[in-house]
């Protein structure tokens, strides 16, 4: 007896715990103190004897995790030869609960976006990987979606990086709570998410889109008041589009640009008919990205006329300038395929900042020879907008070409104004302490509301061309006309109408309270000689 409590005491203080349990009915025969400690909880003897087993193995070494106890348990298991001459199951039982804590946090950390706790960019690769076996295994359909916020710069910049980052929370928790993917939420830098529908969700598709689209549909309350942050999304098909990540993760930005070039707020789905325009894509991104980086000299300044029509003769008293860009591989390519792509890739400030610069030279050339009424006036972008140091941008190239301000009338989107008035009221008032004349651009087209008029530090309105194309056929565009240039006499603007191209519309905003006009009519946009050569 006395040999065998001094084994008992030596199995009570070694540094695992340690359980014997019969070959044949499972029963346990032996407990030392430590295995007690580990299970403090009441399992039954059988239930204890199937834990044990749940290693799958007679005999090897497993993990269990024991929910009562909530702890990780290492076991290793063998047969011997029990004091009796029976045959037993050991088992020696060591607690890593603080190590298996440890390795789950360090793969959080691998796997987890800091700042949202959705799964990132390696999360997504390897998972995109199972569900594409997956798919191709069970002969089943998956969906990527590529989402981009779209007005998310503008919050960022305007609020500060700490509201941007509370809406990017705030997006993501909204994400996982849509059914069928609540586990597919993945941040892959920025304001970029991929959300992955999986082959048995699949049919559930629309549904998800329409519920993506619902969150968006909603003002963001931030810092004491809402905010409107739209996405985009492009959508590609596994494995019928790709059976690659990169593959695919590839085609939905294409989608997501597509998506974004025909108006944001939307999503497309990836079509053979892109992968062809994918490559012009890239070979205008390379080449817009060469020809900034060569000082913009494929870059080229348009001038359209804008004529006064409350003076006698209907002079020149200016122009707009409009870029044009005639690319040495490409030739010439349209305004309306590039711009978007040089906002979509950034490049649009010192494209933005050449076309300003040699806009104000040729204005200054115009005011030195004969001409020095004439203004220029010049579109600044969003993006442009959105920088810090716009107004002190502007400054310089005034005082660079040595320009009179009060000849430079920079036009600006009035749906800029929705999102954060208070900004654009800021912006836009620090650039008219310059001198500088603002115009709100595209009038009609946005957000229009009498009140965004009257609180904008605004000199001109410009109503846009759809306004104009059925003037003299519907009512409506004549009294829309009507009624915008009796508001700014009112309140002390001038009005300038785009788009006109014949006789009957010129002769009914003749009538009207219009002091400028460009157009076809009058004249197209033309290379800056030209326009001097007839103008000058």
């Amino acid at each position: 007896m006395k040999s065998m409590g001094t084994l008992e005491d030596i199995l009570d203080n070694i540094g695992c715990g340690i359980c014997v349990s019969s070959l044949e009915d499972g029963s346990i025969l032996f407990t030392n103190e430590k295995f007690r400690r580990f299970f403090r909880t009441n399992i039954p003897q059988k239930d204890m004897e199937q834990m044990l087993e749940g290693t799958g193995i007679k005999s090897g070494t497993g993990e269990i995790y024991v929910a009562a106890e909530k702890k990780w348990f290492d076991v290793h298991r063998t047969e011997i030869v029990w004091v009796d001459g029976k045959n037993v199951a050991l088992s020696t039982v060591y607690d890593i609960t603080e190590n298996k804590k440890y390795q789950q946090r360090i793969e959080k950390q691998a796997n987890n976006d800091f700042l949202t706790g959705l799964y990132n960019r390696m999360r997504c690769e390897a998972d995109m990987e199972q569900y594409i076996k997956q798919s191709k295994k069970e002969d089943g359909e998956g969906a990527l979606l590529y989402m981009d916020l779209d007005d998310f710069k503008h919050i960022n910049d305007g609020l500060g990086h700490q509201y941007g980052d509370v809406l990017l929370k705030a997006i993501s928790h909204s994400l996982q709570r849509i059914v069928g993917i609540e586990s597919n939420c993945y941040r892959m830098g920025g304001d970029e998410f991929i959300i992955v529908v999986t082959h048995t969700k699949y049919w559930m598709l629309g549904k998800i889109l329409e519920e993506i689209l619902e969150i968006f549909s909603k003002p963001w309350f931030l810092k004491g008041a809402d905010y409107y942050c739209t996405a985009s999304m492009g959508i590609v098909r596994f494995p019928a589009d790709g059976d690659n990540v990169q593959e695919l993760i590839k085609k939905a930005d294409m989608a997501l640009f597509e998506a974004k070039k025909s108006g944001k707020n939307q999503y497309a789905f990836y079509g053979d008919g892109l992968e062809s325009g994918s490559f012009k894509r890239l070979d205008l991104e390379k080449n817009m990205r060469n020809a900034t980086m060569n000082a913009c000299n494929e870059f080229e300044v348009y001038y359209q006329p804008i004529v006064d029509v409350s003076r006698p003769g209907n002079p020149c008293t200016g122009a707009e300038a409009l870029i044009r860009w005639n690319c040495e591989n490409l030739g010439f390519i349209s305004p309306a395929e590039f711009i978007p792509l040089a906002e979509y890739l950034g490049l649009i400030n010192p494209i933005g900042d050449y076309v300003l610069k040699k806009a104000c030279s040729s204005c200054k050339y115009w005011n030195d020879t004969g001409h020095p009424e004439y203004k220029v006036n010049v579109n600044l972008s969003v993006v442009q907008l959105l920088r810090n140091d716009v107004a002190e941008r502007i400054q310089t190239i005034l005082q660079e070409t040595q320009m009179n301000p009060k000849n430079l009338t920079l036009e600006v989107t009035e749906s800029l104004a929705i999102n954060d008035m208070t900004r654009m009221k800021q912006v836009l008032g620090k650039i008219k302490e310059l001198g500088v004349r603002v115009a709100l651009d595209d009038f009609g087209t946005g957000y229009s509301s009498l009140n965004h008029i009257r609180e904008m530090p605004i000199d001109v309105i410009k109503i846009d061309k759809c306004f104009i194309d059925d003037l003299g056929k519907e009512p409506f565009e004549e009294a829309f006309v009507r009624l915008v240039c009796e508001l700014a006499s009112t309140i002390g603007m001038h009005v300038c109408v785009e788009g006109v191209e014949n006789k009957q519309q010129f002769d009914i905003l003749e009538k009207m309270q219009i002091q400028m006009i460009q157009g076809f009519y009058f004249d197209k946009p033309m290379p800056e000689a030209e326009f001097e050569k007839k103008y000058l």
